[in-house]
């Protein structure tokens, strides 16, 4: 399968790269796997920060507001009591939720060849030679993006996310840059663009592929 390709300098290569069959062209998709992945990716990044007081932790409330009876009011005991303003709350957050979802191994794998795929046929795809700013200065990388005619949501896929990259990157809003063994289906499916170096496909293709049999 051809994409569009480029070299490290954004001119048109000559020849299209060839992308994997069984990575960037499989045959099923199914769209609950990649929502489940999905998902996955986004319950992992969730922080428990929220915390509620319970009724012990309020502050306050020692003394009864108003004596037991003769007032003609519901008798209360504390004023930190759930159902008052300001008391404690029931069943709130504690700080210690674990938000965590798990995907097994292989699954993980089937959900991205399948976002890839998805990509694929969607024609995001494009191949660069390799990213080389060696100045880190964002200038040139938007020139590069414009010259290959990378456009919106953008996902930068290189082989080893260096200071160097992340200096020539960090201050483009609409671009994201990603390790090639660190890529997701978050990432993927969000992209609109996506701009694969010569060497993550590589580095795709051994983590993706079909495993060898060891003799």
């Amino acid at each position: 399968m051809s994409v569009p390709t480029y070299t490290k300098t954004g001119t048109k290569a000559t020849t299209a790269a060839k992308l994997p069959k069984e990575i960037f062209a499989v045959e099923k998709i199914s769209h609950e796997l990649l929502k489940q992945a999905y998902n996955t990716y986004l319950a992992n990044k969730r922080t428990n920060n929220a915390r509620t007081l319970k009724r012990g932790e309020v502050r306050g409330g020692g003394k009864k507001p108003w004596k037991q009876k003769g007032t003609g009011r519901a008798r209360f005991g504390s004023i930190r009591v759930p159902i008052w303003r300001g008391g404690g709350i029931t069943f709130g957050p504690t700080g210690l939720e674990n938000y965590r979802h798990a995907l097994p191994t292989s699954t993980k794998r089937s959900a991205l060849r399948q976002a890839l795929t998805v990509a694929t046929q969607s024609n995001k795809i494009t191949i660069i030679e390799s990213f080389d700013n060696k100045a880190g200065k964002v200038a040139e990388t938007v020139a590069l993006l414009n010259k290959i005619e990378a456009v919106r949501n953008i996902l930068l896929v290189v082989n080893d996310k260096d200071d160097m990259v992340t200096r020539a990157t960090r201050n483009i809003s609409n671009l994201t840059v990603v390790q090639a063994k660190y890529l997701n289906v978050f990432d993927i499916l969000n992209a609109d663009t996506i701009v694969l170096t010569t060497q993550s496909v590589e580095i795709i293709s051994d983590w993706l592929g079909p495993k060898k049999a060891v003799k």
